[in-house]
C-alpha cells in the first residue's frame, strides 16, 4: 500500500462519503425524525471516524477509530433493514445500499488487518 498524505485519498473516506450522502438523499423527506436523526449520525460516524483516525499520531489509535467506523458501518446496514420494513423506501434502494454499507465494512476490515501485520 502506498502512502496515503491526506485521509481524501483513502478509498474508505470515499466510500462513506457516497454512503452518506446516499443516506442524505433517501431520507431527506422521512417524517420519522428519530429514525433519519439516527441513520445519519451513524452513517456521519463512518466518515468522521475515518478522517480522525487518520490524522492520530500510531497505526493502533487510527485501527481503534476504524473499528468504531465499523460498527456505525454495520448500524447504518442495519437500519436500512429498518427502513425497508417500514416502507420508508423500497427494496431495490435498501439492498443496493446494504451492499454498498457491507462492501465498505470489508475494506475497513482490509486497512485495519494490514494496518495491525504492519506493525
Amino acid at each position: 500500500m502506498g502512502t496515503v498524505k491526506d485521509f481524501e485519498d483513502l478509498e474508505i473516506w470515499k466510500m462513506s462519503r457516497i454512503l452518506i450522502n446516499g443516506i442524505y438523499s433517501d431520507f431527506r423527506n422521512c417524517h420519522d425524525y428519530g429514525f433519519r436523526d439516527q441513520i445519519t449520525r451513524a452513517g456521519v460516524s463512518i466518515m468522521n471516524n475515518i478522517s480522525e483516525g487518520f490524522c492520530r499520531n500510531s497505526d493502533a489509535e487510527f485501527r481503534h477509530f476504524l473499528n468504531i467506523s465499523k460498527g456505525s458501518a454495520g448500524e447504518v446496514k442495519n437500519m436500512y433493514y429498518i427502513a425497508e420494513d417500514q416502507k420508508y423506501i423500497d427494496n431495490v434502494t435498501s439492498v443496493n445500499r446494504r451492499n454498498k454499507t457491507q462492501q465498505l465494512i470489508n475494506s475497513i476490515s482490509s486497512l485495519m488487518k494490514y494496518l495491525k501485520s504492519n506493525k
